[in-house]
């Protein structure tokens, strides 16, 4: 299995050689946009000044042990992690994708796994629905699938969404309210009892989601 650090070296390594290389090539052939994802990299750039082959040999000048092959779009649209990226004459517009391996087999309804267990894939599909900017006819595509997907699976035709996460207050076991002790009555002073502090209250943060749109350009990706 390797050790427990070697996927975070390997990005410090990565990380390295982008920060040495990846200027110098980007303005070289005057690359527009550069992402990677682990081993999967989007690149977009202009078919009027660059070239991807020449951009796929400069690439691989990088390090020796390091060997990149190019996958160029097709018909305009490419694949990138989970979307499908196409291409118009004045904007992008992208889907969600599905390897031809895809199978909608997940926890079914009937299996005796934890609830919340059986909803998180349920969860994740809707959530990246709701995330991704999808034109009405992939966002009607995917709802399709998605509900297929439930079905194959057994679960009830009624209630395809999961039910809400129930909020729980977190409290550690020092600050748990103790139950007050009475003491007898004197006369030289008030009657003394012990008290607990409040427990503190699990809070959630959300972080907002930014959309932005460049020009029509060509993308490729190499892995």
């Amino acid at each position: 299995m390797g050790a427990p650090t070697s996927g975070l070296l390997t990005e410090f390594f990565l990380q390295h050689l982008e920060q040495l290389h990846i200027p110098h090539l980007s303005s070289k052939h005057r690359i527009i946009k550069y992402f990677r994802y682990v081993d999967d990299i989007l690149i977009i750039y202009d078919t009027n000044h660059s070239d991807v082959q020449n951009i796929l040999k400069d690439f691989n000048t990088i390090h020796p042990k390091l060997e990149f092959t190019a996958e160029c779009e097709e018909n305009n649209q490419i694949n990138f992690l989970d979307i499908t990226i196409n291409r118009t004459h004045t904007d992008w517009r992208i889907a969600i994708y599905r390897k031809p391996t895809f199978t909608d087999t997940i926890i079914p309804y009937t299996s005796n796994h934890p609830t919340q267990h059986k909803y998180a894939t349920i969860r994740f599909l809707y959530n990246r629905l709701d995330t991704y900017n999808l034109q009405d006819d992939d966002y009607n595509t995917e709802i399709s699938t998605i509900q297929n997907i439930l079905q194959n699976n057994a679960f009830p035709i009624h209630n395809h969404k999961p039910p809400p996460l129930q909020a729980h207050t977190l409290t550690h076991p020092e600050n748990r309210r103790q139950p007050r002790t009475r003491t007898p009555q004197h006369t030289n002073g008030p009657p003394s009892h012990t008290s607990a502090k409040k427990p503190p209250l699990l809070q959630t943060y959300s972080r907002k989601q930014t959309k932005s749109r460049s020009g029509p350009t060509t993308p490729y990706k190499t892995y």
